[in-house]
C-alpha cells in the first residue's frame, strides 16, 4: 500500500457511534451524489445521520450535483451538535467500493477538513458495509492514506458498535 509513516496523521481508533463523538466535522460515507436523495433509503452511517441530523444536510448536498469518485463535499450539520458534514463518494454506481475509492474518500476530506480549518473529523469505516468491501480492508486503506496526510489535528475513526 505504501503510505508514508511517521510524518502522517495517527488516528484515535474507537469501537462506537459516529454520532457520539467529540468533533468538529464528521464524515458520511455517501455515494457518487447522482440519485436523489429523497429516492434513497439510506442505511448505515448516512441512515443515522439522516435520522438525527434531519434534510437539511441532504437538501443542500443535492444543489452541489455529483460527486467523483473519491470526492467529498461540505454542507452544515443541520440538528446534529458539529460545525458541518462531510459527504464522500465512497462507492461507485454500482453500489461497490475499492481501495481507490476509500484512498480518494480519505484524501478529499482531509483537504476539506484542512482548508475550513477544522481541528477535529471523525470517519466511519469508509467501504465496509454496503460498498462490500472487509472492515479490515478498508480500514487498512484508511490508516495507510491517513498516514501520507500532514496535519496536526485530531482524527477519530469509528468502527460502529451497537451499544
Amino acid at each position: 500500500m505504501g503510505g508514508v509513516t511517521g510524518a502522517g496523521v495517527r488516528p484515535v481508533l474507537v469501537n462506537g457511534n459516529l454520532l457520539a463523538q467529540d468533533v468538529d466535522v464528521i464524515v458520511n460515507a455517501w455515494n457518487r451524489n447522482i440519485i436523489p436523495w429523497w429516492m434513497l433509503v439510506p442505511q448505515g452511517v448516512s441512515g443515522a445521520i439522516k435520522r438525527r441530523s434531519g434534510h437539511a444536510p441532504f437538501r443542500e448536498l443535492s444543489t452541489l450535483g455529483p460527486i467523483p469518485l473519491g470526492g467529498a463535499v461540505l454542507t452544515g450539520a443541520g440538528r446534529l451538535p458539529y460545525r458541518a458534514i462531510i459527504h464522500v463518494a465512497g462507492i461507485n454506481m454500482l453500489w461497490r467500493a475499492s481501495e481507490r475509492s476509500v484512498r480518494g474518500s480519505v484524501r478529499s476530506a482531509m483537504g476539506i477538513v484542512q482548508r475550513h480549518g477544522f481541528s477535529s473529523v471523525a470517519f466511519p469505516i469508509i467501504g465496509a458495509g454496503s460498498g462490500g468491501l472487509s472492515a479490515e480492508h478498508a480500514l487498512s486503506c484508511m490508516l495507510d492514506e491517513l498516514g501520507t496526510v500532514a496535519w496536526e489535528g485530531r482524527v477519530v475513526v469509528v468502527r460502529f458498535a451497537k451499544p
